[in-house]
């Protein structure tokens, strides 16, 4: 909220920059005319309406009402530029390309000025947001006490026998909807190719126990390239999957805990088991099936209970 409040601030200060700059404009101009017809007087004279003799009276008493009313745009003028907040930007040498008179020059002046501005503003910005995310006390990991924060977790240092001991207790404990085939193509990064009935499929990449990649397809695509590799940036062509993607790599950041690997894989592959009913439970919230065409397409982080995307809580 504060740092809206700074933003809607930062806005408002530059409609008013915005306002005062057009009113010195709107000034200028009205300067630039007086001084035209200043310069028309001095041009073209005065006309004999009122005879020889008051010629060089009438002239005179023209110029002296006209350089009146020029001095006057010029303190008007003054005024207007000192209420404007001019940003004096630092370019070095490329501040000479302003006095170049070719127009590629001066358009590369331009484009730098503009530049300088949204780099300064995003500093200010990225200064605010670094404030309030400071005060912020929430972190990714779960929080570890002090005097256990110099042991290094469990899940940095994990043999890969480690690995697929956990994962076959997993596929016995969730049952046989769930299949999980281990591949190692890059070493010792491990990567699961997980077939949920005939519902869905997804590959889940691991560094030792910790998920960092998710990727969702339907039961009918194939999870290879064309030169027997797995796919693991690929995405599903039905829109269904993208959404059951995005909301398991959201479930993916929910679940990482490197303190505790064993219960965050497990709580992040029992929660991916719960989309066995991804075509036929209802919305807890609506009732209803399908919403915008697509069913339910999120699973509750805690009792798994299904959602559509605009019913979730």
């Amino acid at each position: 909220m504060a740092f809206k409040q700074q933003q809607k601030m930062a806005d408002h200060s530059n409609k008013l920059d915005i306002v005062q700059a057009t009113a010195a404009l709107k000034s200028l101009r009205s300067l630039r005319n007086n001084v035209g017809t200043l310069f028309h007087s001095l041009a073209e004279g005065i006309g004999l309406q009122s005879g020889q003799d008051s010629k060089e009276s009438k002239f005179v008493a023209e110029l002296q009402q006209q350089l009146v009313i020029v001095q006057t745009g010029v303190k008007e003028f003054e005024e207007a530029i000192t209420s404007v907040d001019s940003v004096q930007v630092q370019l070095g040498n490329s501040g000479y390309l302003n006095q170049d008179c070719t127009p590629d020059a001066l358009n590369l002046y331009e484009s730098l000025i503009t530049s300088y501005r949204w780099t300064d503003n995003l500093a200010e910005y990225s200064g605010y947001a670094t404030t309030l995310l400071s005060q912020n006390s929430l972190k990714r990991s779960t929080l570890i006490p002090a005097k256990r924060r110099r042991i290094q977790p469990s899940s940095q240092n994990v043999p890969p026998q480690q690995i697929d001991n956990v994962i076959n207790s997993l596929c016995r404990s969730l049952g046989d909807n769930m299949k999980i085939e281990t591949f190692r193509p890059y070493g010792s990064s491990t990567v699961l190719q997980i077939t949920l009935g005939k519902i869905m499929k997804g590959i889940v990449v691991l560094k030792r126990l910790m998920v960092e990649w998710v990727v969702v397809k339907g039961a009918t695509e194939d999870l290879m390239t064309e030169d027997g590799k797995i796919d693991m940036w690929g995405e599903s062509r039905y829109k269904v999957f993208k959404k059951v993607t995005e909301n398991a790599n959201a479930a993916m950041l929910h679940f990482y805990s490197p303190a505790y690997p064993d219960l965050a894989i497990r709580s992040f592959l029992t929660w991916f088991n719960s989309y066995q009913s991804l075509f036929t439970s209802p919305c807890k919230k609506c009732g209803h099936h399908l919403h915008n065409l697509l069913p339910p397409t999120w699973r509750d982080l805690r009792n798994l209970d299904p959602y559509h995307e605009d019913c979730k809580p």
